[in-house]
């Protein structure tokens, strides 16, 4: 889960689709520097393990925004990998809660493909997982994709994985041999080609064997079939938009939204950002601009403020209103503690402006005011996301570790009802939704939910405690669309 800082630094505007690239980098910076665990061997592309580790740490020195908690010293060498070595330089940071594993390597390639059209291979659905009763479930499935062409959708439960109809294993049994990542290494590999088995019981309860393929699609971040449409309940009418990810094809979808809720004067909104776990702070921005027709622009939307030695790089984004911009009069946020990082930021922009007139609906949030940006060395195809900057509203807000139910002037705890379509009137958080909309009373989001976003490092939970899957090392649709296979 992510927040991509889309400019070049030194740029310090708003839009593109860059990143920050560096090669060797330099350390100091104001952090403690970190043993590189000797000099490491030449190469002729200078990708060694050990080359690309103290690559790793002198950008670590350089950049990271909480360089006070980096280790003195590190033997690098105790490291089979990249990623197992930044762990440990991050392992301070991560017990303090402020950063669970946001600071990861990837690939260039694989993250370019992503963000640039949301190409991913797989089945095209999202799982979560009860723990109370060791059920999976669908509770999402995207257009285009092998699991919805097959007839899965929201609602269905699988019963059991194979390769086969032959070899199928139940899910309670899976977990019981190896906890979730039994049942992840059980769907296979995210590679085009992969087959599996699946028992599933439809919503409708009926039982029934498929066998899907994986394939390589591109995953629509506004859905054509629920995405986006204004619903009318008590002859009142009301903007409804669900967002799945922050990319940059999600642009053409919102504007087209929002014209549409100009279009018809429309201006209780309901955005549903409850599995969104983040993605390009472009297009974050965009959202609010195209909430913000009524803001100057003098007005500030977002600081994103990087470490003192690297204050020279603090960005401040103001309101841009757009063509399809409309002014809300209250907007509902729905969120679980799936919806992180670029989700939360739009949540939070919103707070010193429209006040009690804007609540978070459902469950609180994971809890990432925080932002990377991309350093790469290209001859290694090795992208270093590192935690640079802390996201802030017009108020300097940004303490929401915890999620950003405790600084949501209004909040409304609602279920997730995976046997209703997200956006229909009758689904729980919905519902909830339009009645706060509609100047109804609710139910606050209560401490227990707190607690449980507070508590979780690396789950994602939904609000009747189900988490989404994931695997133990997620690609980066995984990271952008929690529970994504």
């Amino acid at each position: 889960m992510l927040l991509s800082l889309v400019a070049m630094l030194s740029a310090c505007g708003g839009g593109g689709s860059g990143s920050l690239t560096t090669g060797g980098g330099t350390t100091g910076g104001g952090g403690t520097p970190i043993g590189g665990g000797g000099t490491p061997t030449p190469t002729a592309n200078g990708c060694s393990l050990s080359e690309r580790k103290t690559w790793v740490a002198n950008q670590m020195n350089e950049w990271y925004l909480f360089p006070e908690t980096l280790p003195a010293t590190l033997n690098a060498a105790s490291y089979t990998t990249v990623q197992d070595y930044l762990d440990a330089l991050t392992a301070t940071a991560r017990a303090q809660g402020r950063d669970r594993y946001f600071t990861y390597i990837t690939s260039i390639a694989e993250e370019t493909a992503y963000y640039n059209s949301g190409s991913s291979a797989g089945f095209g659905f999202r799982l979560a997982y009860d723990p109370s009763s060791r059920r999976i479930a669908i509770i999402e499935a995207f257009e285009n994709a092998p699991a919805l062409n097959a007839g899965l959708d929201r609602g269905t439960e699988i019963l059991a994985v194979g390769t086969s109809a032959s070899t199928l294993q139940d899910i309670s049994a899976l977990v019981a041999s190896g906890g979730t990542d039994a049942v992840s290494q059980a769907l296979g590999p995210d590679t085009v080609g992969t087959s599996r088995t699946l028992r599933v019981a439809d919503a409708a309860g009926g039982t029934r064997v498929v066998t899907l393929t994986k394939t390589d699609f591109t995953l629509a971040p506004v859905s054509s079939r629920y995405g986006a449409k204004i619903i009318t309940d008590g002859g009142q009418r009301y903007g409804y938009v669900n967002l799945r990810t922050f990319i940059n094809t999600a642009e053409t979808p919102l504007r087209n939204a929002f014209a549409n809720f100009r279009a018809q004067g429309v201006t209780n909104v309901i955005v549903d950002l409850r599995y969104n776990g983040g993605g390009l702070i472009s297009i974050a921005e965009l959202m609010g601009d195209l909430m913000g027709a009524n803001r100057s622009t003098s007005d500030v939307f977002d600081y994103m403020t990087f470490r003192a030695s690297k204050s020279s790089e603090n960005e401040v984004n103001y309101f841009a209103p757009q063509p399809q911009s409309i002014a809300p009069t209250r907007i509902a946020f729905i969120g679980t503690h799936s919806s992180a990082s670029a989700s939360e930021l739009v949540m939070n922009g919103f707070i010193p402006y429209l006040g009690t007139n804007t609540a978070l609906v459902g469950t609180n949030t994971y809890g990432k005011p925080v932002g990377q940006i991309a350093l790469d060395r290209t001859a290694c195809d090795d992208r270093l996301r590192v935690i640079a900057f802390a996201v802030e509203n017009r108020d300097h807000q940004s303490n929401y570790f915890n999620g950003i139910a405790s600084v949501m002037p209004r909040t409304c705890q609602a279920a997730d009802d995976i046997s209703r379509p997200m956006g229909d009137p009758a689904e729980a958080s919905t519902r909830a939704a339009i009645d706060f909309l509609a100047g109804r009373s609710c139910t606050p989001i209560g401490a227990t939910s707190q607690a449980r976003a507070a508590r979780s490092a690396t789950a994602n939970s939904t609000p009747d405690g189900r988490d989404l899957l994931a695997p133990q090392q997620p690609s980066t649709a995984q990271r952008e669309v929690p529970g994504l296979f």
